[in-house]
Parts: structure tokens; sequence; C-alpha cells
């Protein structure tokens, strides 16, 4: 409770539900690797409003990190060949339990796990996937349920998944800088969410060589993004602690 004392925080949380409820309302319509596509597409601004309104220090390697790992996820939205013709949002249940079981097994066992901030970041992401994931196959359900929805078992995957998300991510924001544990956060619950596209909702993929070797860059794109993120300064060289935190635009030795 202590964080909701925070003016910026509480802001924060508000907003953060508004953003899920339209994000909610874009998985029961459209494909849900075309959403996470538009997701993945504003981390740029993300780190633009960080950057300019709220003054964190975005270094030049994180600025082109974020970049590249936008590019590459929009990249690998695009050639899962989901369209808003249809929302995909149709599954079976063993391949989703398994699904969700697995992206959600991995995500507690890198949080237990973890000993960065960046590192509790990626387990908020896969958590988040599978609240996203849930929400998805949840959205195919509203037609015959109607309200009864809200008692069905994977709306409380949804809830337990999303909270546990929560706090996880709220810790990794204490421990680590905004914009790489953001953009890891991104690219975990983006890159699990938009696989199961194709793996539990059936979203068609292009064939190909041409769509195959953008599909291979898209995620060279995302690895290269995550291992330009900054390690701690503990483990950096003594001389290239300073040069490692100069935001984009600032001379070397400029500043007190």
């Amino acid at each position: 409770m202590e964080l909701f004392r925070s003016p910026l925080y509480s802001l924060g949380i508000l907003i953060a539900l508004g953003s899920w409820g339209l994000h909610v309302g874009a998985l029961s319509l459209a494909p849900i690797s075309l959403v996470q596509s538009v997701i993945a597409g504003g981390l740029v601004l993300l780190t633009v409003v960080a950057n300019r309104l709220f003054g964190v220090r975005v270094t030049r390697r994180e600025w082109v990190g974020v970049a590249l790992m936008a590019i590459g996820l929009a990249f690998l939205a695009a050639t899962l060949g989901g369209d808003a013709h249809g929302a995909h949002s149709h599954y079976q249940p063993g391949v989703l339990a398994e699904y969700l079981v697995a992206v959600s097994a991995v995500g507690l066992i890198v949080t237990v796990t973890a000993k960065r901030g960046t590192t509790l970041g990626v387990g908020a992401g896969l958590l988040w996937a599978a609240s996203d994931t849930s929400i998805k196959a949840l959205s195919s359900h509203l037609n015959a349920l109607g309200v009864g929805v809200l008692v069905h078992p994977l709306a409380f995957v949804i809830l337990i998944a999303s909270l546990v998300g929560l706090l996880v991510s709220a810790r990794s924001l204490q421990l680590g800088e905004a914009v790489p544990v953001i953009a890891l956060t991104s690219a975990a619950a983006n890159l699990c969410t938009i696989a199961a596209g194709p793996i539990v909702f059936g979203e068609p993929i292009p064939a190909g060589a041409g769509g195959t070797a953008l599909r291979l860059l898209a995620f060279a794109l995302v690895i290269v993004a995550a291992a330009l993120t900054p390690p701690p300064l503990s483990r950096a060289a003594p001389g290239d602690t300073q040069a490692s935190a100069e935001p984009l635009g600032t001379p070397a030795g400029a500043g007190g």
C-alpha cells in the first residue's frame, strides 16, 4: 500500500486499468497477433514519453535496443498472417492448458530466481502473456455465456496472473532502470502472446521462404535488443561506467 501514497503511481495504475480495458476489447475483436503488433509499436512512444516528460535517462544503447525490439516484434506479428476479418479466438482446451501452464511456470521460475530488475521484468511479462492468452480464449465464450464469463475458470486465471504480474512488475521497476525493464517486460509479454496466435488459436502462418526469413530476422532483432540491455554498474568496467550512463544527445563529460 505504500506505493499508492505516490500520486504518480496511483495515476499510473488508473491509466493501466483503462488501457487494460481497451486491450480486452481489442483482443475480443481482432486476432491476437494483430493486437500485440500494435502494442509492440507503442514501446518506442513509451520510451519517448519517459525521456521527454519524466526525465528518465535513456542512453544511446537503450534507444537502439528499444527500436530494434519494437521493429522485431512488429515484423514477427506481421508474418503470422492474422487479419481483422476474423477474431481467431477458438481453441482446443488441452492445447490452451498446456500453453498456459508452460508460460506461467517459466514466468514463476524466472521471478523466484531473479536477482535483477530486468529479469523480474521478464517474469512479469510472461505472467501477463498467460493473462492475455486467457483473455483471448475467454472472449470466445462471451456470446454464449454473457456475464457468466466472470465465473468461468479462465476468469480466475486472468485475475491471478494479472495481479501477480502487476506485483512483480512493480518490484522490477523498483530494482531496475525504467527503460530496460519496461522493454524486456514488453518483449517477453508480446513474444509469448504473439506465439499463442498460431499455437493456441490456429492463426494462419504465411508460407514461403520470404516469410520464414522475415520471421527469423524478427526473432534475431528481439534477441539483439535484449542483449543491448545495460548490465548492472557493478559489473561494468570502471572506465565504461560514465559512458554507459550518458543519455542520448549529451556530450561525454558534460554536466556537473
